[in-house]
Order: structure tokens, then sequence, then C-alpha cells
């Protein structure tokens, strides 16, 4: 793996490689180029959780259809399952902050078409190409963005940097959807939304040009036929930590989608109207900040493997205490839990995809990633749908936390790497 230099005039003290260096909260903040690229992003999530709301509100106002509010994930997930590896190989061939850029205009214009569309109730049609083109934006944003933090600091705080991404990702979700939906009931329309997510790309794309950070090493070249196209899937496939790590969340979201019920579970079984259902959706990323911010205090894991497997058997014990729950407060309690586990593994997983994976293959590597979470996400709220069609709510939700644990259970007979990985790094 190529040397990560700190960026320029942001010198990082050296410790002596006999004396123990303290545990610095704030190491990734320290670098400026890293601080711009989180700030960029947190105001580019804190949009897209915005127009999330909208494009449900406006569509659902529209239509009633709750086949036109499956449609939105359908039509943004197909980008991203048919062009990651392309892209990835974009991000390992050209400037990542150049693609981050050009992405996040693309992002932009289609929220000011949106707008558009929305300020004169125009074609669904039209609706629905918008983000189709968004969903192709960012199956091309996401690798490229990914591997870009790797430019920001050195490796050394890797860890440290996955987490507080993570803790501005899970902020930005708490805070995005409320003020989405703040801004629709003050205006009586999404219009505005769509306004307010263009001026946070645009805002986004001002901060990633003041980043100065190293440019990344450049593998030699290659044309992109589907050998070099599948260059990141044979890699993760030999990589047993990454593979072992995938796997585990590609599982737990497929098994463990509770989330993806509670509608039902607010209205039907807790019996606590919109309002409870507000809180039961705010309370996994609760659950997440506070971890986030609890893990940048605390030292580095020293048995990360053992960490990642027992966080997400424990996501599936808190999967089936909130199927079995009528309690409100312990669902909340459950779905707090919940976020906080698996922020857990996302740090963890986040920081091996760093530190495991060259900088000439981050791209790719990343694009494998997001082709596997982008598909589970979507693919978890159907089979958690499905499952409740045909069993019921409470044995679909039961039975995925049974599923994730005999999951994690597999997982550690299969890869025993995993079992032994000790700090993050190694």
């Amino acid at each position: 793996m190529s040397e990560i230099r700190p960026p320029a005039l942001e010198p990082l003290a050296i410790q002596s490689a006999d004396m123990p260096s303290p545990h610095d909260p704030y190491a990734a903040l320290r670098f400026r180029d890293f601080r711009l690229l989180g700030l960029g992003q947190f105001i580019a999530v804190l949009g897209e959780q915005m127009i999330g709301v909208a494009i449900g509100w406006e569509l659902y106002e529209r239509t009633r259809s709750a086949l036109a509010l499956g449609l939105v994930g359908l039509v943004q997930v197909i980008p991203v399952i048919l062009l990651s590896l392309p892209a990835g190989h974009i991000a390992d061939r050209f400037d990542r902050k150049r693609i981050a850029i050009a992405t996040r205009l693309m992002l932009a214009l289609c929220s000011a078409g949106l707008a558009l569309l929305s300020a004169t109730q125009g074609s669904l049609a039209l609706i629905y190409g918008c983000l189709l083109l968004i969903g192709t934006a960012r199956a091309f944003n996401d690798p490229a963005s990914a591997s870009l933090l790797a430019q920001t600091v050195p490796q050394e705080v890797f860890t440290n940097a996955a987490t507080w991404e993570s803790s501005t990702w899970q902020l930005a979700a708490v805070i995005g959807p409320a003020l989405g939906g703040l801004v629709i009931a003050i205006q009586r329309s999404a219009t505005l939304v769509y306004v307010l997510n263009a001026g946070a790309a645009i805002i986004c794309v001002l901060l990633l040009l003041a980043i100065r950070g190293r440019r990344a090493a450049q593998p030699p070249h290659e044309e992109a036929t589907l050998a070099s196209l599948a260059v990141g899937v044979r890699f993760v496939w030999r990589s047993k930590i990454l593979l072992a790590a995938i796997t585990l969340d590609l599982f737990a979201v497929l098994l463990g989608g509770a989330t993806a019920l509670l509608p039902i579970f607010a209205r039907d079984i807790l019996q606590v109207g919109p309002t409870g259902l507000g809180w039961l959706r705010a309370a996994p990323s609760i659950g997440a900040v506070s971890t986030a911010i609890a893990l940048a205090y605390l030292p580095p894991f020293r048995r990360v493997g053992a960490t990642l497997l027992l966080a997400v058997a424990g996501f599936g014990a808190a999967t089936i205490v909130f199927g079995l729950s009528r309690s409100f407060v312990l669902s909340l309690a459950m779905l707090g839990l919940l976020g906080a586990l698996d922020n857990i593994s996302v740090v963890i997983r986040s920081t091996l995809l760093l530190t495991q994976t060259p900088d000439t293959m981050r791209g790719r590597v990343s694009a494998v990633n997001s082709v596997f979470i982008g598909a589970s996400n979507q693919l978890g709220g159907f089979e958690s749908g499905l499952a409740a069609a045909l069993f019921g709510p409470i044995i679909a939700v039961v039975g995925g936390g049974i599923g994730t644990i005999l999951v994690v259970a597999a997982v550690g007979l299969i890869w025993p790497e995993m079992r032994r990985l000790g700090r993050l790094g190694e």
C-alpha cells in the first residue's frame, strides 16, 4: 500500500515508536482538507435527506399510490447496480475530486429540474427521469467520494476519520427529514425543498474546490474491459477480511430490516400514531450519532473482528426484542441500540475498506461496496415487506433477527480470519 502523507501546511506530530501516542478524538478534524470534505458531505446529505421527504410527500399527494413511492427507490438503485463498477474504474483512473464536483453539479441540476416540475405540476415521467439521473450521479459520486477521504488524512487516523464521517452523515439523517417536513408544512409545497437541495449541492462543490489534498496514486493504464471492471470484485473475493465484513453488513440489512415496517408497528402494534412514528424513525439515527461521538473519544478497538461480530449479533438480538415489544419506550430503546450497533459496524467496515485496499484500487473496491450496500438497502425493505405480507410483521422482524444471528455464526466459522483480527490496520 502506498504511503499516505498528511496535506501540506498541516504537519502531524510524530511520536516516537517507543512511546504510546495519546488517543486524540479530534485527530481527523485537525486536517483542513478533511474538515472541508466533511462539511461538504454534511450539507449535501442534509439536502438529500430533505429531498427524500419531499419526493415521497409530493408523489403520494399527486397519486395516492404506494406503487409510485416504491418506484422512487427502484429508479435510483438501478443505476447504482448497473454503473457502480464502471464508476469505480473511472474513480481509479481520473481525479476523484473532479468526479465528485461534476456529479454534485449534476445533482444540483436534477434538483433544479424537480423544483421546476413541482412548481408547474409537471409530468410524473419527467420526475422519475430526474430521479434516474440522480441515481446515475450517485453511482459515480459514491466511489469517488469514498476514495477521496483517503487523500485528506494520513493512514494512522483513518479510523477517526471514518468515525467523524459516519457521525456527520447520521446527524444529517436526523436533521434533514425534520427540516424538509417543516419547509413543506410552511410552504404547503415541496418546491422550495428542491431549491434548497440544489443550493446545498452547489455549496458542497465550492468546499470541494477548496480541497488541496494529495493526488491519488495512478494505476497502470488499462482499458475499461470487463476484466478491469471486475478487478474490485476479485480483490474483495480474495480478501477474506473485506469479504466477511461486507457479507455481515449485506445480510444484516437484508434480514434485519425492521425500520421498513415501522409504519405498521406505529399504527397497529404500538398504537402511537404519526407522532410516535416520527420518534421511531429518528431513534436509530440518534443512537448512531451518540455512538459515533463516543467512538471518537474511546481508544481504538483492540479486537476489531470480535467487536464487529458481536455488534452484528447484537443488532440481530435487538431486532428480535423490537419485534416482540409492546412497549413504546422499549421499542424506542431497541431502535436506538440498532442504530448504535449498526454505526459500530459502519465505522469498522469503512476503515477496513481504507486500510486493506491499495490506493490505486480504492475506487473499484468502494464501487463493489456501493453495489452491495445499495442493493441490500432496497432489497432489505422489499424482503421485510414480503415477509410481513406472508407471515405478519412480528414474525417477519423476529425471523430476520434470528437470521442475522445465524449469519454471524456462519461468518465466524467460514472466515476465522475475522475472529482473529486485532487492531484496525493489521
